[in-house]
């Protein structure tokens, strides 16, 4: 979406998708427009971390939840989305006291946002892709996969969250907009829904 996209100083780009662990320059100044849903202006009272150290707490954790929830592809395309909104709000939070939740949550409204663009896009038919040697193991895994990215986005993402990252459902409600009760129905629906793929 044309408002992820990075503007101002160079360096607030991150490294290339496939590389996790990105190093970001200087932050946005004061003020700068926010994208996670939280008002401008930061109080006084709040101290925030350095963006680059939150970063390297949760990026591994964020891209994880990236691939498995739309590949490997898309994947590192949101990822640097997450990065480039999560760089520009980041002045405006008025709290601190969830920072990780709040970057799962800017990734979570990423994957509905792609989920959204697939049903408007058609998608160009192209050449099959060469099919590798795989083993029994594998292949089960990979179908797996597929089924998870074929879920509905907030299955998808309290499944992954949940037995993916062992996120608790509390936490998995906060990101996806949800109750606790919620969260655990999005994870029982998905599981049976992919038990129903997994065995047919």
């Amino acid at each position: 979406m044309a408002q992820d996209q990075p503007q101002g100083h160079p360096d607030q780009a991150a490294r290339g998708p496939r590389g996790v662990g990105v190093t970001l320059g200087r932050g946005p100044r004061q003020g700068a427009a926010s994208h996670g849903g939280h008002p401008r202006g930061v109080g006084k009272s709040v101290t925030l971390p350095p963006f680059q150290s939150l970063l390297d707490a949760h990026a591994p954790d964020l891209h994880r939840f990236l691939v498995v929830a739309v590949g490997r592809h898309d994947g590192d395309d949101l990822f640097q989305e997450t990065v480039i909104s999560a760089l520009r709000s980041y002045p405006g939070l008025r709290h601190a006291d969830n920072l990780r939740g709040w970057l799962f949550t800017i990734a979570h409204r990423k994957v509905i946002d792609q989920a959204r663009r697939r049903v408007r896009q058609p998608v160009p038919a192209a050449d099959p892709p060469d099919v590798p040697q795989l083993d029994a193991d594998t292949i089960v895994d990979a179908e797996l996969w597929d089924a998870v990215r074929r879920l509905p986005p907030k299955q998808r993402s309290a499944v992954v969250q949940r037995y993916l990252l062992d996120r608790p459902y509390a936490e998995i409600a906060a990101v996806i907009g949800s109750s606790e009760d919620a969260a655990r129905q999005n994870v029982r629906a998905g599981l049976q829904r992919l038990r129903q793929e997994v065995t047919r």
